[in-house]
């Protein structure tokens, strides 16, 4: 895997500044009250010039005792194509930003607004489920031509309990979604000859739509950690039973942002049960207004 390329930009010149400053003045010491002033507000930028990542690494989730099931991905690959008429202009950003008062700072991982659409991911993965002595293996996703517009991730600590709070902002393309469940094979071609049995999701679009379901070129505020947090943590019921669960909570009087889902095509590939076109769907309007998924151990 290659190594991203950071560019951090307000912080190189307030350490220019500084160091210039000190050089005529003679360092001083600052106060507290300075140093608790100081704020950085441009964060980290970089860009993956070049990301490449494979191997043969696995990730395991494993249910709490006494349940022996699992669940894992493996064997991940993925690379992105460059924009090379703007290679570094523009880049993800991290920032860590004030929360509301009371309240844990945010961490924000924006991603490149991607105007041109030239970004774009390629990747895949296997996965695999060990439940009931039944090990399953479910083959591989594939992803084409994946590109997102803007959005992005935002972490911080819950408001109450304990486990990881976050938001998400979505908007992004999708050329091809495979799922191979006898492996992957030609992870190049969208229908290559030798598979025989698959599903694919051609022209998949996700992102905000206005009242009357039209596209917008904006992400879909999914979660977002101050108006509407996710939530990701691991529950405990009555009976002493923990179970890893992710949700979104309710809106605030704002209501839930809408989003959009479209797809080209839908069709199923199959040597036993035969070929099947589903042709094009669409969900011009949709919300989330709460969500509480608990994985059973």
């Amino acid at each position: 895997m290659t190594r991203p390329t950071l560019h951090p930009r307000l912080a190189c010149c307030a350490i220019a500044l500084a160091w210039s400053t000190a050089s005529a003045q003679g360092l001083q010491p600052l106060s507290d009250d300075l140093l608790s002033a100081v704020q950085g507000r441009d964060g980290v930028s970089f860009d993956l010039s070049g990301f490449t990542m494979s191997g043969d690494a696995r990730f395991t989730y494993h249910a709490p005792a006494p349940s022996a099931a699992s669940a894992y991905i493996g064997s991940i690959y993925a690379t992105r194509s460059d924009d090379a008429a703007n290679p570094f202009g523009d880049p993800y950003r991290i920032d860590i930003v004030r929360g509301a008062p009371g309240m844990a700072d945010i961490i924000t991982l924006a991603f490149p607004e991607n105007a041109s659409g030239a970004q774009k991911w390629q990747a895949a993965y296997d996965w695999g489920v060990n439940a009931d002595g039944i090990a399953f293996e479910g083959g591989s996703v594939v992803l084409k031509d994946v590109a997102f517009y803007g959005g992005g991730f935002q972490w911080t600590t819950p408001r109450v309990n304990e486990g990881i709070a976050f938001g998400l902002g979505l908007r992004m393309e999708v050329g091809n979604l495979l799922l191979r469940p006898r492996g992957r094979d030609d992870i190049t071609q969208a229908e290559p000859a030798s598979v025989t049995e698959q599903m694919n999701i051609r022209g998949l679009r996700i992102g905000a739509v206005d009242s009357s379901g039209n596209f917008l070129n904006t992400p879909w505020r999914i979660a977002d950690v101050t108006s509407q947090p996710g939530i990701f943590n691991a529950v405990t019921d009555d009976a002493g039973n923990s179970r890893l669960r992710i949700g979104i909570d309710w809106p605030d009087a704002n209501g839930a942002p809408l989003g959009g889902m479209q797809i080209d095509n839908l069709s199923f590939r199959s040597d036993v049960s035969g070929n099947v076109d589903l042709g094009s769907s669409r969900i011009g309007s949709m919300q989330i207004q709460y969500m509480d998924i608990r994985f059973k151990p």
